[in-house]
């Protein structure tokens, strides 16, 4: 869960469009495949980094990439079993940010792993996505009022992103806080749109800034621990991201 001010949720149940059809038309889900066996790890921190994956394509400006990026999906998608739409975002978060800000070296992986672990505890399903990637049904955390194993955060943005206007909540599939969200939000697809917290390509590219704010080298132990332990500060949140991820990786480049 991405936190402000090192906030660690233990106890609260804790993401660019690539080419727009009708929003309230559904994309076609595949046929539900069984979820990815994930070996728990428990790397301590600095220890070592999840490896990166099968390389999303390549970000080429004023050219149209969604074939190849949805043909990388699909291909991805097989070996993974993380529902396609959702693999075009994280793809293309690691793509913009390959170019963008190229020495953070962000895989996919590591934003697929955020996810997974994301929707186990939250409960959501990311292949119910809109073709435009908001998500079928809002992702809206409990509130952070304090109660027991609850950190109290109140509200930052005046319910506008939560509803409530009294605590925050954590919000969407990559489940921010508000006020990071305002910090670090982008509209993935550059229509001049306002950025959705539900809309999972506009949540991996924030999620992708996010983690590459601190100009870390995600490629390395010591950088992607720092940069997940600013996302997240609690280190088993750590380890299950990168277990997710590592696995996710493992799979992508297998025969």
């Amino acid at each position: 869960m991405a936190l402000a001010l090192g906030l660690v949720l233990t106890a609260v149940i804790l993401v660019v469009t690539i080419g727009i059809r009708n929003p309230e038309t559904p994309t076609a889900s595949p046929p539900v495949q069984p979820a990815l066996a994930i070996p728990q790890q428990r790397p301590q921190p600095g220890a070592e980094a999840p490896r990166a994956g099968l390389a999303a394509p390549v970000d080429r400006p004023a050219v149209s990439d969604r074939a190849e990026l949805d043909a990388w999906a699909a291909r991805v998608a097989g070996k993974t079993h993380i529902p396609p739409r959702a693999l075009a975002a994280y793809g293309r978060a690691e793509m913009w940010m390959q170019r963008q800000k190229p020495t953070c070296h962000l895989s996919w992986a590591t934003l697929a792993g955020i996810g997974r672990v994301e929707t186990e505890r939250g409960e959501f399903d990311l292949s119910a996505i809109g073709a435009n990637g908001r998500l079928a049904k809002p992702v809206v955390g409990p509130p952070l009022d304090g109660s027991p194993g609850v950190p109290a955060v109140h509200d930052t943005d005046g319910g506008k992103l939560d509803g409530d206007k009294s605590w925050d909540h954590a919000i969407g599939p990559m489940q921010f806080l508000p006020s990071t969200w305002k910090k670090y939000q982008e509209r993935a697809n550059g229509d001049g749109g306002a950025p959705d917290p539900q809309n999972i390509d506009d949540a991996a590219f924030t999620a992708a800034r996010y983690l590459c704010s601190g100009g870390d080298d995600l490629g390395t132990p010591a950088g992607w621990w720092r940069a997940m332990l600013f996302y997240n500060a609690a280190v088993t949140y750590g380890q299950d991201v990168f277990s997710a991820a590592d696995a996710y990786a493992e799979a992508s480049v297998a025969p």
